[in-house]
């Protein structure tokens, strides 16, 4: 199984001007995304609390979050984001795409457009 790397936008979602690019390394594994806390402190995305995680080998880290906007292509999305320290790679979560109506065909190592359903 190969990696998929895709280039998003993210925003601010209550100021969405203030966005920039970032690669992100596609985990639908991982339920939240991670991006640098630098980079969503220059957008001014608040941290709305801190929360507990365990990572795959079972230690657990405790990082902020706060709620970004994600851009691929013409879908847009709302979801939590967690604030990534030194070290922490820039992660695409499940959540992120689901809320973006996408999801990650692994063996293609594509995204695809998910059936949206209320």
């Amino acid at each position: 199984m190969g990696l998929t790397i895709l280039s998003l936008e993210i925003a601010n979602p209550t100021e969405p001007a203030r966005h920039e690019m970032l690669e992100f390394l596609v985990d639908s594994g991982a339920f939240h995304s991670i991006a640098p806390a630098s980079l969503l402190q220059r957008l001014g995305i608040p941290v709305m609390g801190e929360q507990q995680f365990r990572l795959a080998d079972g230690r657990k880290i405790r990082r902020k979050i706060g709620t970004a906007q994600f851009r691929y292509q013409d879908r847009v999305g709302g979801a939590t984001v967690i604030f990534g320290e030194e070290g922490d790679s820039p992660l695409l979560g499940a959540s992120t795409l689901e809320s973006m109506g996408l999801g990650l065909d692994p063996l293609r190592r594509e995204l695809h457009t998910l059936p949206l359903v209320i």
